[in-house]
């Protein structure tokens, strides 16, 4: 019987230049802006990309809010610089994209997670409250696709992801929320994603969304126990979602590790809107 020569098998990963996994998760010179990235769900997976390698430039409505996460950055080694931003309004936005170009040379990923929402029955929503909802959620999420978009395509590739919810997945109930700007906002970001990806996919840029379902923030503050009450009843979990279960989805979209992904949501919800 013939022996082997076990000194010509080379590791899969050689053979076939498969990258590692900490390879396909790594953004070592990557460029990452996060709109609404300056506290809550936004810090968090700013947070995760900064781990991953990730430089980055976090924009927020309000210093306040602002400096001091920038700061805390700083002291933890990450490379970050942070601007104040209202991305309803594309000069503000175009001014952002400069800003992050001209700091760190390139932009890489784009994550669209600054919104509002306001509570009011549809027959009683005001007109002015709708339209705020809209513009930042919704119009604000294209401006900077827009904007980061025009740098994307110039590069030959880039990452969106699109901070959306299971709100434009799913209707409430009559007794539920009264938040149908906030759910149509976030049913055309979902549409938005699936657009952006079939145009831009052949120029290299990927597009995707991450839905989350209820989880602890300053939006959700006035709620949060009836909402976790419900939530224990109606999510196969059985619970809201918890401090840092975001951050790895964030990370897995904005790397090597989902290259083959474009034009989904990620559902982030422990099983809500499987019932």
């Amino acid at each position: 019987m013939a022996l082997r020569n076990t000194e010509a098998i080379k590791p899969r990963s050689e053979i076939h230049n498969v990258p590692t996994l900490k390879e396909l998760f790594d953004l070592s010179g990557k460029v990452a802006l996060v709109t609404g990235g300056s506290r809550g769900l936004g810090e968090e997976m700013a947070e995760g990309l900064a781990e991953a390698g990730a430089s980055l430039m976090l924009l927020a409505r309000r210093e306040q809010w602002l400096t001091p996460t920038v700061e805390s950055f700083h002291n933890r080694g990450f490379k970050c610089q942070g601007a104040i931003c209202d991305v309803s309004n594309p000069d503000d936005v175009q001014t952002a994209v400069n800003r992050t170009i001209a700091a760190f040379g390139r932009l890489d990923i784009l994550v669209n997670n600054a919104g509002v929402t306001w509570g009011a029955p549809a027959e009683e929503m005001p007109l002015d409250k709708w339209k705020m909802v809209i513009d930042i959620n919704l119009t604000g999420a294209f401006l900077f696709c827009q904007a980061a978009g025009r740098q994307m395509l110039k590069q030959g590739s880039g990452n969106v992801i699109n901070v959306a919810s299971i709100a434009g997945l799913i209707g409430t109930l009559e007794d539920g929320q009264h938040i149908s700007g906030y759910v149509s906002s976030k049913a055309g970001l979902l549409g938005l994603t699936r657009e952006l990806a079939a145009k831009w996919g052949r120029h290299g840029i990927r597009v995707n969304a991450i839905a989350p379902g209820f989880f602890p923030s300053r939006m959700t503050e006035r709620i949060i126990e009836a909402a976790e009450a419900q939530t224990r009843v109606m999510t196969p979990l059985g619970r809201v979602g918890r401090e840092g279960e975001l951050k790895g989805v964030a990370v897995f979209l904005a790397s090597d590790a989902s290259n083959y992904i474009t034009g989904q949501a990620i559902v982030v919800d422990g099983g809500t809107t499987i019932v």
